[in-house]
């Protein structure tokens, strides 16, 4: 049993030294300099505003034509996130809620997306290359799965416009402010 162990280390090691030994310089020195840098997180776009609402602290308020998340967070004061929202025809309104939040959340391109973009992956992985970015919040109606997120991008430039399939994107810095403040079950309302 010992031997046969011993004959495995020594495979594995001759198989490691032959890897390293046909490796180019370049592939040598970027295996030793790790993974590749992470992304950029971006700037807080996040403002403290007066705001009149009716809702409760804790709420989140969308106003889509201005590319705005508000959380409410006092009688008349209010956090603003600037944010992407819906393009043409992935725009909607309603009331939903935050079932659940994730830390660098895998990615898992609803079918729909997938039949328009056949290119794109099954599933991303978890961890800080994925394209929801550092945070997400899940929304459901009714208990079950709208698809939709509050979620982050690694593309500090992808925030302020109407690019998503129904998502509501931030910096990456934000989302994170964001995902700290808001507890699940939080009531999320899309106008």
């Amino acid at each position: 049993m010992r031997s046969a162990r011993r004959r495995s280390a020594t495979h594995f090691v001759a198989a490691c030294l032959i890897g390293i030994a046909s490796m180019s310089i370049c592939d040598f020195a970027q295996a030793a300099s790790g993974p590749p840098p992470l992304p950029a997180m971006g700037p807080s776009l996040r403002k403290t505003v007066a705001f009149q609402t009716g809702e409760q602290p804790g709420t989140i308020i969308i106003h889509k034509n201005e590319k705005a998340l508000y959380l409410v967070t006092g009688q008349g004061q209010a956090l603003r996130y600037q944010i992407s929202v819906g393009r043409d025809g992935f725009g909607w309104t309603g009331t939903v809620k935050v079932a659940s939040k994730t830390e660098w959340p895998e990615w898992r391109p609803p079918k729909e997306m997938r039949a328009r973009q056949p290119e794109l992956p099954a599933m991303v992985p978890a961890g800080p290359y994925n394209p929801l970015g550092a945070r997400a919040l899940y929304l459901s109606r009714d208990g079950r799965d709208t698809l939709y997120r509050i979620h982050g991008t690694n593309d500090p430039k992808g925030v302020g416009f109407d690019g998503t399939s129904g998502c509501f994107r931030l910096t990456n810095t934000d989302v994170i402010d964001l995902f700290k403040r808001v507890a699940v079950g939080a009531k999320v309302v899309v106008e």
